[in-house]
């Protein structure tokens, strides 16, 4: 088995890609799941995810949080991540969709 990517992309619904570091995006467990190696899923092998149910703007946003979770893994005292209000909805249905549980906290 090859070794897996460092990095993978996410697409979102309306065509915007990411390129993620793998590490930073596996704070999702749905994401996790999908690129295991060992899954034999598309997503794994091509180390690309796209995402129907998630648009560009919230995307954006969720691959933020990843590296801000990344950032303050081990923090004591972590800042608020700005998240604009018009979108806190959407990015409570992407956390629950991509089961981020530590983003559904914000």
């Amino acid at each position: 088995m090859a070794e897996p990517s460092t990095y993978i992309t996410l697409v979102s619904n309306d065509g915007f890609k990411f390129i993620v570091r793998r590490e930073a995006a596996c704070v999702s467990g749905a994401i996790r799941r999908m690129v295991d190696p060992r899954s034999n899923f598309a997503e794994a092998i091509e180390n690309r995810c796209v995402l129907e149910n998630i648009n560009g703007v919230v995307l954006e946003k969720v691959c933020e949080y990843f590296y801000y979770s990344e950032k303050h893994k081990n923090a004591k005292d972590v800042p608020d991540m700005e998240i604009p209000p018009e979108l806190c909805l959407e990015l409570l249905v992407a956390a629950d969709y991509l089961k981020s549980g530590s983003l559904l906290t914000y």
